[in-house]
């Protein structure tokens, strides 16, 4: 662990979920899979159905509407339902495929493996701190079953624009009665969490766990770990 700045009295803690509390690579890379075996049940041959199509229906919906990058939910069932019907499919079939297919692909999704050090972990922290999440992504932790170790979880698009944007921090100040500062988010992404959660006025804990990126870094954070388990110090 490593300190640039110190720190004001911690009184929540902030989690990112991909990539901080478990890997997420694997994970997307499954439900892409299930998604696309979903389509294949459902669409004639002849239809478009692989990685690269639907990733390119997305750009094209995101040049059209920047802000719908803010809920990649609506934004991957969109795409879904743009690509059905750029193939000639009547939109109301289109729509009902495509909320068969984001299913799949959400199902897949909340599919996770925490590390056996990490629930433990938090067990130990939520005794001390109310613990809440925040995400640009469309994990769930009801469906993942880590939202016994929450008060509340916060995700783009329904709760804000996503991170580095302040809109979800700062209503997580707001619901725990807080101010920002004493708030640590703990995030891996060097923009999204480290800048987001100071451009919201809460302290910030880079999770970095290939130690020779530090170089690369612009905006410190409050804190670098380096795992997980240096958080057990805290409090």
């Amino acid at each position: 662990m490593r300190i640039y700045k110190a720190l004001a009295p911690v009184k929540a803690l902030s989690f990112d979920l991909d990539d901080t509390l478990y890997a997420n690579t694997a994970v997307i890379a499954k439900a892409e899979v299930a998604m696309q075996q979903q389509l294949a049940q459902l669409l004639p041959v002849s239809f478009h159905n692989n990685t690269v199509y639907w990733f390119e229906q997305r750009k094209i919906l995101a040049t059209e509407d920047a802000e719908v990058r803010h809920d990649v939910s609506r934004w991957r069932l969109l795409a879904l339902q743009r690509g059905l019907t750029a193939q000639g499919m009547r939109p109301a079939q289109a729509t009902e495929i495509a909320e068969l297919a984001m299913s799949a692909f959400l199902q897949a999704r909340t599919d996770i493996q925490l590390a056996p050090h990490v629930r433990p972990l938090l067990q130990q922290l939520a005794e001390r701190f109310p613990l809440v999440a925040i995400t640009n992504g469309n994990a769930d932790i009801e469906k993942m079953g880590i939202a016994d170790l929450f008060q509340f979880s916060l995700r783009a698009g329904p709760d804000g624009r996503m991170k580095p944007y302040p809109d979800m921090f700062l209503t997580a100040a707001e619901r725990l009665a807080l101010p920002a500062q004493h708030i640590l988010h703990i995030g891996d992404h060097v923009k999204s969490d480290v800048l987001g959660a100071l451009s919201a006025g809460c302290q910030a804990a880079w999770l970095n766990l290939t130690p020779d990126t530090t170089a690369k870094l612009k905006t410190l954070p409050h804190v670098e770990l380096h795992q997980l388990d240096d958080l057990a110090t805290f409090g």
